[in-house]
């Protein structure tokens, strides 16, 4: 396994990293599938693992700290978010302070931790004040609940304001973003993400690195019976086109020559991407994450990297 700085900040996380959504979150692998899953990734080499409070409304916490207790604390990296909303509740939502400290202490209770290495704001919020929440974020980190603190599926602008805001007050600034981040989604982060994280030494630790899964090849010839594109419409309709099928289909062969399996090849493409700390991948069984974490040494030359560029290019 290889390991990466989150960012410039000197925690390393593992390249290939594991997220709870499929696997707890949705509730679609049976628990004693899924606690293998998370067993055979720590024992590859896997430090990091990825949750939010809002998988399955604190189901996946719950599941995935049962499974993780086992391990000595400091050898994982744990990572969880906040912001939608947890009940029916007004204020159990959003990024105020009063959600977040109320967040933090249900995650930590439902972890079986007494600290999370980062956590992230989970998506960003227009209607609590971006000084309010910054200065939030900052403090846990003060108080130890919390190691770093980053954003998920912000813009470059919001991106840029949070650690303005944070480098004016000297607080502790945003370590890491989580984007939706792959071969068949990449525009928005090379366009508007990067210019602001890169030099600002904002780590990215992408999600749905495999597109959903199509990248795999899963559905060159269609959509399989109880696959995920069946059951989640959304992830269909934003993933599934003829275009991006013989695009996926074009990469078999790039594949074939280095050996490996397309998803793989479709991670070490993240992968290379100098802003890119971890990939955070989702796995239903053993075997895929056995494969995933073979793309944590696959380094590939630049006349693949171009092909790839070439294929999965901007519309």
């Amino acid at each position: 396994m290889q390991y990466r700085n989150l960012g410039n900040a000197g925690m390393k996380v593992s390249a290939v990293s594991l997220g709870g959504w499929i696997n707890y979150g949705e509730s679609k692998v049976e628990e004693e599938t899924a606690k293998k899953v998370v067993e055979r990734a720590y024992e590859l080499g896997i430090n990091f693992f990825d949750l939010a409070d809002v998988y399955g409304r604190g189901k996946a916490e719950i599941q995935m700290g049962e499974v993780l207790k086992q391990y000595a604390r400091h050898t994982l990296v744990i990572s969880t978010k906040v912001y939608w909303p947890m009940s029916e509740d007004i204020n159990d939502r959003g990024l105020s302070r009063k959600h977040i400290f109320e967040s933090i202490e249900k995650s930590l209770e439902r972890l079986q931790t007494s600290y999370i290495d980062i956590y992230f704001c989970h998506r960003p919020d227009p209607l609590t004040p971006m000084r309010e929440t910054v200065k939030a974020m900052s403090d846990l980190v003060d108080q130890g609940l919390v190691h770093y603190w980053g954003t998920s599926e912000w813009s470059g602008a919001q991106i840029e304001e949070a650690w303005a805001i944070a480098d004016r007050y000297g607080w502790n600034l945003p370590q890491t973003e989580q984007p939706q981040y792959s071969l068949v989604h990449r525009e928005f982060v090379e366009t508007n993400v990067t210019p602001v994280t890169g030099k600002r030494g904002v780590g990215l630790v992408p999600w749905s690195p495999l597109g959903g899964g199509l990248l795999t090849g899963k559905y060159d010839a269609g959509v399989p019976s109880g696959s995920r594109f069946e059951r989640e419409t959304w992830a269909k309709d934003r993933y599934l086109s003829k275009k991006n099928i013989d695009r996926v289909k074009k990469t078999k062969s790039i594949a074939d020559k280095l050996d490996v399996t397309r998803a793989a090849l479709a991670l070490a493409w993240c992968l290379a991407n100098p802003n890119v700390s971890s990939v955070i991948t989702g796995a239903t069984k053993v075997s895929q994450i056995e494969e995933n974490v073979k793309a944590s040494e696959l380094v590939l030359k630049d006349d693949v990297k171009t092909k790839l560029d070439e294929i999965f290019s901007y519309d």
